[in-house]
């Protein structure tokens, strides 16, 4: 089964990006970095989630990526799916912090229990074929509006590209590079949006 090891995002200065994961969140190997001076501009096709176990986990991490340097896109807040933020990294990321809890039970821990990347796609259809023939499993489906794929120390899953950039609360229209490669064990290949995938050891060696 295809899964996804880690990311690699391509950023202008990889020292600076490193001092800003290392202070605001903290993800290890699952989050790598590569220094690119592509160009890309507006909205990347792309979100990172980083789940967490309540309201107030939510709250110390985006704290801390701002502290770090971050914006916040939205501001956390309850919602019908429980309680989250968004927060758009110095080097163009973005980062929503979230929880289906809507009320804490305990301190906050800053404990990260799933790191998700979502793909804003054309076709959720058309992209989930696409994953099944190169050996992912679908975990969870909802109609054509959304697919999220077993396995993997990074979850990915598949939305509608407008309907990502609404929920990531930016316009949807970008151009340019996505500034990310998929990394997993041993497949390479672009996917129907341009996204990359490198075997494990290409990013390793990045």
């Amino acid at each position: 089964m295809t899964s996804l090891d880690s990311i690699t995002l391509e950023v202008a200065d990889v020292a600076a990006a490193e001092r800003f994961y290392a202070a605001a969140f903290g993800l290890g190997d699952r989050v790598r970095l590569r220094g690119s001076q592509e160009p890309t501009e507006g909205f990347r096709g792309f979100t990172l989630s980083l789940m967490v176990a309540q309201p107030a986990d939510v709250h110390a991490l985006v704290d801390a990526a701002v502290d770090a340097g971050a914006t916040v896109v939205k501001a956390a807040a309850k919602s019908m799916w429980g309680y989250g933020g968004v927060v758009r990294a110095p080097d163009g990321t973005i980062w929503k912090v979230a929880t289906s809890a809507k009320k804490d039970t305990g301190p906050a821990t800053r404990e990260i229990s799933d790191v998700v990347l979502l793909l804003g796609v054309a076709d959720v259809a058309a992209s989930r074929r696409f994953y099944l023939e190169q050996g992912l499993v679908v975990g969870k489906s909802f109609a054509r509006m959304y697919v999220e794929f077993a396995g993997g120390a990074v979850k990915l899953a598949l939305y509608r590209r407008r309907a990502l950039a609404k929920d990531a609360g930016v316009p949807p229209e970008g151009t340019g590079s996505h500034r990310i490669s998929l990394n997993a064990p041993t497949t390479s290949f672009t996917d129907p949006d341009g996204f990359s995938w490198e075997t494990t050891s290409m990013a390793t060696q990045s």
